[in-house]
């Protein structure tokens, strides 16, 4: 799966998509091409799109270690476990100082199969900064 052919895809669907949102996408170049994808009305909360040669791979970034209340830390990370199996096609990780929430895809997933990966990964966000703020700062 070709990156470009997701956004053409995304961007293509405008306001028809089959989960209601609207995608905007920006390729970033760079050692891993990234595709940077923008839900209207959720610009704060972008997703990138990576393809390697397993997987594809969707990922959001929450917050950084600097914004968690630090006495509130353990409770938070229990409550991301326990968060982590009933939370739909996406898990918890950290990178480097980060949280994030990803999802992964076969290569073979057809680009609606990645639309709705995509969608429930932004609900997912939202759900989860929502859970999540009494952890934070």
């Amino acid at each position: 799966m070709d990156l470009s052919v997701i956004g053409q895809h995304l961007e293509g669907l405008g306001d028809t998509s089959s989960t209601g949102f609207v995608f905007q996408c920006f390729p970033i170049g760079g050692e891993v091409d990234v595709l940077k994808v923008t839900v209207e009305g959720r610009e704060e909360l972008p997703l990138f799109i990576s393809v390697s040669d397993d997987q594809i791979l969707c990922i959001s970034y929450l917050w950084d270690e600097s914004q968690v209340d630090p006495a509130r830390r353990p409770a938070m990370l229990e409550a991301m476990l326990d968060m982590n199996i009933p939370m739909p096609l996406s898990a918890f990780a950290r990178l480097d100082d980060w949280y994030v929430v990803f999802g992964a895809l076969s290569l073979t997933s057809a680009l609606a199969e990645i639309e709705h990966e995509l969608a429930v990964l932004s609900d997912n966000c939202l759900e989860v900064i929502e859970d999540m703020a009494e952890f934070l700062l």
